[in-house]
């Protein structure tokens, strides 16, 4: 399943290098993930880099083992952390073919999707198994937003619910719900300040593998790294107690180079997710809605009350949840959008299916006792 911009051309822009820190010389490319893919790209005549952290001005790249500044003088297409680069004569530098990239989409009409990190290899869907100070469940809607776009990236998705130690036993029922959100993926508790489930996380990477943490403000991504990383390498802060929200302690993408081997990616706090272009990722998050639909009487049957409908069947006996379907016909929804912004003929179609969809709905609620 791989992602579109294993395509994508060579990008080049002109950037400025100042020598940084050396702390990074006893490191060896296969070490940040170099392989032989990635060399049968670099351009004659240039060097690798690795792109370690981006901000609002420039990037950092490792380069000859030394961590180099990027100040950009154009601002069309920008590096994201994981990128491979190629630096040529001091001066200019290319991004390499990505692969296993997490792109979310823009939020607005005119706005462009944002690729998070790329060339990673395990994307880490993180949720606080409850908010500090109020018993709220895990959001499952919002970890099925997410494993979509895990799912579309290339990367294999991983869900981890953090701050296990606050729910006590419950936790037991809390992974057996979010399980039924995740089908096909592995979801385990995690406890950063006990250390309960790191050594879990640590498996799923090694020399040369990345992983991304993705998740929202006050779910524990920048704790579960200084536990991972053996070290207070990010600062972290406590959620409001009055709202349980989190504050958004990082503020920028950055990789590390763990002590057990492998590389993470810590992202700030995703507030709004929206579904990237395509939104092929749905049909491996709602695999179990899919399969029943093969069932149904109508192979165009949309699931609103048709007769033979096997998803609705499956609602009224307790074995598929209605919040789950809920979720399908919304993220669904959102994903033709995204679509019809560029596609006429699927705008046209999108809005032709959904009037039929409430109009039969409104039918549905008038006749149900």
């Amino acid at each position: 399943m791989a992602w579109l911009s294993l395509s994508m051309p060579h990008v080049f822009f002109p950037f400025h290098l100042s020598k940084g820190s050396p702390k990074l010389t006893s490191l060896d490319l296969t070490t940040l993930g170099w392989d032989d893919t990635f060399a049968a790209e670099l351009p004659a005549g240039s060097v690798p880099g690795k792109i370690a952290r981006v901000h609002s001005s420039g990037a950092v790249v490792i380069v000859d083992g030394q961590e180099q500044h990027i100040e950009y003088s154009a601002r069309i297409t920008l590096p994201c952390v994981g990128d491979w680069v190629a630096v040529q004569d001091g001066a200019n530098v290319t991004v390499l073919p990505r692969r296993a990239a997490l792109v979310r989409g823009g939020v607005a009409e005119d706005s462009l999707s944002q690729t998070l990190a790329s060339n990673v290899d395990v994307i880490f869907v993180v949720e606080p198994s409850c908010l500090e100070g109020r018993r709220g469940d895990p959001n499952l809607g919002r970890i099925e937003r997410l494993l979509a776009l895990a799912w579309e990236s290339g990367a294999m998705p991983v869900v981890l619910l953090t701050k296990s130690d606050l729910v006590g036993e419950r936790i037991g029922e809390i992974v057996s719900n979010v399980m039924g959100a995740a089908p096909g993926v592995d979801v385990h508790p995690v406890c950063s300040v006990t250390g309960d489930g790191v050594d879990i996380v640590a498996s799923y990477l090694g020399v040369g593998r990345t992983a991304v943490l993705a998740g929202p403000s006050g779910a524990g991504k920048s704790t579960l790294v200084n536990a991972l990383a053996q070290a207070d390498v990010m600062e972290t802060q406590q959620v409001r107690a009055s709202d349980g929200r989190g504050r958004h302690t990082t503020v920028h993408r950055e990789l590390f180079v763990l002590p057990r081997g492998g590389l993470i990616i810590d992202t700030p706090g995703l507030r709004r997710v929206s579904l990237a272009a395509g939104g092929e990722g749905l049909e491996s998050v709602f695999t179990d809605i899919e399969e029943l639909a093969e069932n149904c009487r109508f192979d165009d049957c949309a699931h609103i009350g048709e007769p033979g409908c096997a998803v609705i069947e499956a609602i009224e006996t307790g074995e598929l949840p209605q919040r789950r379907l809920d979720s399908w016909f919304k993220l669904n929804r959102e994903a033709e959008w995204i679509a019809s912004r560029t596609d006429a003929r699927v705008r046209a179609e999108r809005d032709r299916r959904w009037k039929t969809i409430h109009k039969e709905m409104r039918k549905a609620g008038r006749h149900r006792p």
